[in-house]
Parts: C-alpha cells; sequence; structure tokens
C-alpha cells in the first residue's frame, strides 16, 4: 500500500475510532450494539481497502466465478491468471509487479552510489535470472512528468513527515530515537527529490511489471505450472531492489489490457493501480 493510500485509510477509519470514545454514553444494550456497529464499519473499511487482492478472489473461488477479458480467454476464479486453450493445450498466464509505482531509492543520497549502480546492473541481471529455464517479460511503461506537478507532490510528502516529525517530538521522543531518526531520513529524502528536479533534473515516471506463460494438458496443470514460475521469479528477482509481489483482482485485467492498448496519459496510469504495492 502507498502512504497516500495509507493517509487516507488512517483518516477514515478515525471517524469510527473517535465513535468508540463515546460508547459511554449509551445506556446497556446500546452502547454494546454501537461498539458493534463500528467495529464492524472498520472492519469494512479494511476489507475495501484490499478488496482487490483479498476479497474479490476469496469471493469468485468460493462461487467459482470466472470472467472472460477477450474471446477464447478466461481469468480464473483465484483471479491470478489468464487462461486461454488452444488445440486443447491450456495456456496460463501471470503477472508480478515490480515497484509498481515509481521507483523509489531506499537512502537519500542517491547520487551517491548512482554511477556504481548503473555499472553494476547488467552482471546483477544475469547473475539473477540465470537460474530461470523458462522465458518472461519485463515489461516498463515510462512517462516524463510535469517538474511542477511533481515538486507540488514531494512538497507535500516533505510537509506531511515534518508534521509527523513534530508530533513525535511533542510526544518526548528524542532526536536519537529511531522513529525520530527513520522520519529525518524520509525528510532528507524528499528534500534531495527537490533539489534534483529544482536543479533541472526531468521527473520520469515507470510502472514495472514481469509477466509469465505455462503451459498444460489440462488447466489446473497449466495454472499449477504457472504457481511454480512466479515462484522461482519471485525468488530470483528478489536479488534486485525490486518489490516483487504476485498480482490478484483486478489488476490482472488491466494488465492482460496492456497487450491490446496502452493508457494515454501516466495519470490514466497509476490510477490504476492504487492498492497493490
Amino acid at each position: 500500500m502507498d502512504e497516500t493510500s495509507m493517509v487516507y485509510l488512517a483518516m477514515t477509519a478515525l471517524v469510527p475510532l473517535v465513535g468508540l470514545s463515546f460508547i459511554s454514553t449509551f445506556p446497556g444494550a446500546y452502547g454494546v450494539l454501537v461498539a458493534l456497529i463500528l467495529f464492524a464499519t472498520i472492519g469494512m473499511l479494511m476489507m475495501l481497502n484490499w478488496a482487490d487482492f483479498f476479497v474479490v478472489p476469496l469471493v469468485t473461488s468460493l462461487l467459482n466465478v470466472t470472467f472472460q477479458p477477450a474471446k477464447d480467454y478466461k481469468i480464473t476464479k483465484s483471479q491470478d491468471a489468464v487462461v486461454k486453450n488452444i488445440n486443447n493445450m491450456y495456456y496460463a498466464t501471470g503477472y508480478l509487479t515490480a515497484n509498481l509505482f515509481a521507483f523509489e531509492f531506499k537512502t537519500e543520497n542517491v547520487e551517491m552510489d548512482l554511477d556504481e549502480k548503473i555499472a553494476g546492473a547488467p552482471d546483477k541481471w544475469e547473475r539473477s535470472i540465470q537460474g530461470i529455464d523458462f522465458p518472461f517479460k519485463f515489461h516498463v511503461l515510462s512517462c516524463g512528468r510535469d517538474v511542477q506537478k511533481v515538486r507540488d507532490e514531494i512538497e507535500g510528502k516533505r510537509g506531511y513527515y515534518e508534521w509527523q516529525m513534530s508530533r513525535m517530538m511533542q510526544g518526548g521522543k528524542g532526536a536519537g530515537d529511531m522513529a525520530v531518526q527513520e522520519m529525518q531520513r524520509k525528510i532528507n529524502m524528499m528534500q534531495t527529490r527537490i533539489d534534483r528536479v529544482s536543479g533541472g533534473e526531468k521527473p520520469i515516471s515507470a510502472v514495472m511489471y514481469v509477466e509469465t506463460t505455462a503451459i498444460g494438458i489440462t488447466e489446473k496443470a497449466a495454472v499449477d505450472n504457472l504457481k511454480a514460475q512466479i515462484n522461482s521469479l519471485q525468488i530470483s528477482l528478489s536479488s534486485l531492489d525490486l518489490q516483487i509481489m504476485k498480482v490478484a483482482g483486478r489488476e490482472v485485467y488491466t494488465l492482460f489490457n496492456f497487450n491490446f492498448a496502452l493508457p494515454t496519459s501516466f495519470e490514466e496510469l497509476s490510477t490504476k493501480f492504487d492498492t497493490q504495492g
């Protein structure tokens, strides 16, 4: 889940949580009823936030529901594979995210090791995939961003982190506290990005995902082979500086459609991936 989604979820859940503080004003059974309603509301918010990844696949699996994204194709009831039958052979395609949102460096000192990372990238890539004995596709969808808009977004994040750190300091935490140090690191990282954009660097965002297809004489065999390939990719690519995660739910349909047509703007692209990361 990205930071913006976490903030929205926390702010939305705040309303029923505040309501819990007034439970004592309701007499007897009414208080219990109100508490149950508020807890159910919080649970529903959590379920909706992960609806694509957990809830929808669970419902479709229980009800044995499949979807047809295109002629002769179907999305399995587990919502994690697209299957096609060709001459009585089944082909199952699945996806992995690979830092689905714009790549973020783990430290604020971006330039210090950037050249070293670039120089060693080919060797690292070859070492990572040398044990993979099946084909796969690594997709990178890139787009230049509006400088001022990106700067405003980064400044907004920096302001949010500064607000969080001020709350920590007010709570009695000192500069040596690990949570405060981590928040300061995030603030420094945002400031470094602002400096880079202000210095003339053109911000570029990318969506990256991995696609692989397995074959079997039955649909189950194809899906089982696909799961094995997905696991192999997760293990092999984990050595790279990427967040590798299996795609399930709505995003399977979206990534499948990218084989036919791409979105026309990065905003259109990024809005399709608000819960997977």
